[in-house]
């Protein structure tokens, strides 16, 4: 079993930032690909980023590019969020797979851990 905990939620303005961090525990030497995923109000879980278990490859969805950066030391994954929209207001989760076959996949249903979330709310 795996143990994912996410913090650094919290409010902001538009043009923002926040870091939110993901620390995995448990069978914490098994997580290989770590995915940001995040769900607005009344939406699906939908995916914002990705990272191979040595950090040398990433995945962004193509609406955060240039204003997200996910990376990682070890079994604590990070997202600097910066330039912050208020279409970014989500709760954020992170998730893991317990293997690494090269990809870094944008499903859900291909992560086998989760975290609880932790809210981002952007005002305008």
């Amino acid at each position: 079993q795996v143990q994912l905990a996410e913090s650094g939620g919290g409010a902001v303005q538009a043009g923002g930032s926040l870091r939110l961090t993901c620390v995995a525990s448990g069978r914490s030497s098994t997580t290989y690909t770590v995915g940001w995923f995040r769900q607005a109000p009344g939406k699906g879980r939908d995916f914002v980023a990705a990272i191979s278990w040595s950090g040398v490859s990433t995945y962004y969805v193509e609406s955060v590019k240039g204003r997200f950066t996910i990376s990682r030391d070890e079994n604590t994954v990070y997202l600097q969020m910066n330039n912050l929209e208020p279409e970014d207001t989500a709760v954020y989760f992170c998730a893991s797979r317990t293997y690494y076959d090269g990809s870094l996949p944008t499903a859900e249903y291909k992560y086998d851990y989760w975290g609880q979330g932790t809210q981002v709310t952007v005002s305008s």
